[in-house]
């Protein structure tokens, strides 16, 4: 285990993504930070963070919540 300090941040995020992590967090039974911070760490270096199995139950999420929003669409989000 790797010791570290945490700060508590507000962070605002696609509603459906949002369902979508949360979903995913309770499937893996990890909170949502851990996920989230796990999703980083592999993205900054260049590794996929799901494997065959955890990007199928991330599919069936998206679909249940509606979420179609795709990495081309990142960066070019609009708030109502």
């Amino acid at each position: 285990m790797v010791t570290v300090e945490r700060a508590q941040t507000g962070l605002r995020i696609e509603r459906n993504t949002l369902k979508v992590l949360k979903g995913l967090a309770e499937y893996l039974d990890m909170s949502l930070g851990d996920l989230v911070e796990g999703i980083v760490l592999h993205a900054f270096e260049g590794r996929a963070p799901f494997g065959p199995e955890t990007l199928a139950k991330i599919g069936q999420l998206r679909e249940v919540y509606g979420l179609t929003l795709t990495a081309a669409d990142a960066h070019r989000l609009e708030e109502r």
